[in-house]
């Protein structure tokens, strides 16, 4: 970046602008946000008398803008050697897209440690640090989401934080995809990436199809993404103040009515062993994700058993004065069967209204923020001394 002394005639000394501010700043990119970096820059560009030469050289230079500081959040459970190739990759594919991102890695209980190859990255240095976020136990997939992001936004601050699972099926070139579409839109929404083609087998397939059904009829809300997105920072301290974040990440953004967009992206092939999720957990997480819409399936449930309620009231009323006008006895059986239909409609909405009452009671109470109670489960933070050199120069995009 061209100095003043250089862009400008001289001017009186009284009149000389002090820029050690910019400077200063200017030196290490890590040092001042996104949007501090792009205030400075436009200040120093007040035109007043031109210099012709400097001027068609300082112009080449004039679009550039600061780079967006990223974390990456990544959960892992035991997952180290796909957990390694991913660090490679991203690392690759970050330097290729001239982007620079933390890791920070939410170990959730691995009973297993870390291998020291793991971290083992030599350049192309994309990744400038990676911290290792340990909790006191295993609290499963979305719950270490939901702590690593209240850690992120209490320590870290970055511009925007990017949610991906260690295992490779988010595949770390959609990474750069992510945080471009955030850009272009003014990083006002939460960007998910929406899976148009998965890698699991047919039954699998069968039975995600039956659950988006399900969710789909129960909350009103159709099963697109998963965890995979990038969050900016003026989104992320609503998102920690969520209490159905606990429960799953993507639910709660749809359920709190944050502004998000989806690109679609191909989900990818894990990069070593087995999944760690059995299927009961599989079934927890499916269940978690549509208890965060109690409230709407209770209600939903209500207006079912009153619509099958009056459809049964109408056509036993039909029935009796069809028998009535054709002069033709009942049937014997159907007083019986009549009594008994209408025992279990009544039962069933005594039992909807009453799980809509305990929904909406429910709200007085102050559940679980992250923000507030993510301490309480983290053990403590490793730094991982990094075996490349760290960029030294602020990093700009054209």
């Amino acid at each position: 970046m061209w100095s003043e002394a250089q862009l400008w005639l001289p001017r009186p000394a009284h009149r000389q602008r002090d820029h050690r501010n910019f400077h200063s700043c200017s030196a290490f990119s890590e040092r001042a946000s996104y949007a501090q970096q792009a205030s400075l820059l436009r200040r120093t560009v007040a035109p007043r008398k031109w210099n012709r030469q400097r001027l068609v050289a300082w112009r080449g230079q004039s679009d550039r803008q600061p780079i967006m500081r990223l974390t990456l959040l990544v959960p892992v459970y035991n997952d180290w050697t796909a957990l390694g190739q991913l660090l490679e990759d991203l690392n690759r594919e970050l330097f290729r897209a001239n982007r620079r991102a933390s890791v920070l890695i939410v170990d959730d209980g691995s009973s297993t440690p870390a291998p020291d190859s793991t971290f083992d990255l030599i350049r192309p240095n994309g990744i400038t640090s990676v911290e290792i976020l340990h909790l006191r136990r295993n609290v499963g997939h979305q719950r270490a989401i939901a702590i690593g992001l209240a850690y992120v936004e209490a320590h870290c601050r970055p511009d925007a934080v990017v949610v991906m699972d260690g295992d490779g099926e988010d595949r770390p070139e959609d990474v750069h995809r992510l945080v471009t579409a955030l850009e272009q839109q003014g990083a006002t929404r939460i960007v998910f990436a929406e899976r148009t083609r998965r890698s699991e087998g047919f039954a699998f397939a069968v039975l995600y199809w039956l659950y988006r059904t399900i969710h789909l009829l129960l909350t009103g809300e159709r099963v697109r993404v998963g965890n995979f997105s990038v969050i900016p920072s003026t989104l992320l301290h609503r998102l920690v103040a969520i209490s159905d974040l606990w429960n799953h990440f993507a639910a709660a953004v749809f359920h709190a009515r944050i502004p998000y967009d989806s690109i679609p992206t191909v989900r990818g092939r894990r990069y070593a062993g087995q999944s760690q999720m059995s299927f009961v957990a599989l079934v927890t997480h499916g269940l978690s994700a549509m208890s965060v819409f109690g409230d709407r399936i209770g209600v939903r449930m209500l207006l079912v058993t009153c619509a099958w309620t009056l459809v049964t009231l109408a056509g036993a009323s039909c029935t009796v004065l069809w028998h009535v006008a054709t002069a033709t006895p009942l049937p014997a059986w159907f007083p019986y069967a009549g009594v008994a239909l209408l025992m279990f409609v009544f039962l069933a909405f005594t039992v909807s209204l009453a799980f809509v009452f305990s929904i909406l009671s429910s709200r007085r109470n102050i559940g679980f923020l992250p923000h507030r109670e993510y301490e309480h489960y983290v053990s403590h933070v490793d730094s991982v001394p990094m075996t490349y050199l760290h960029v030294q120069q602020p990093l700009y995009r054209h």
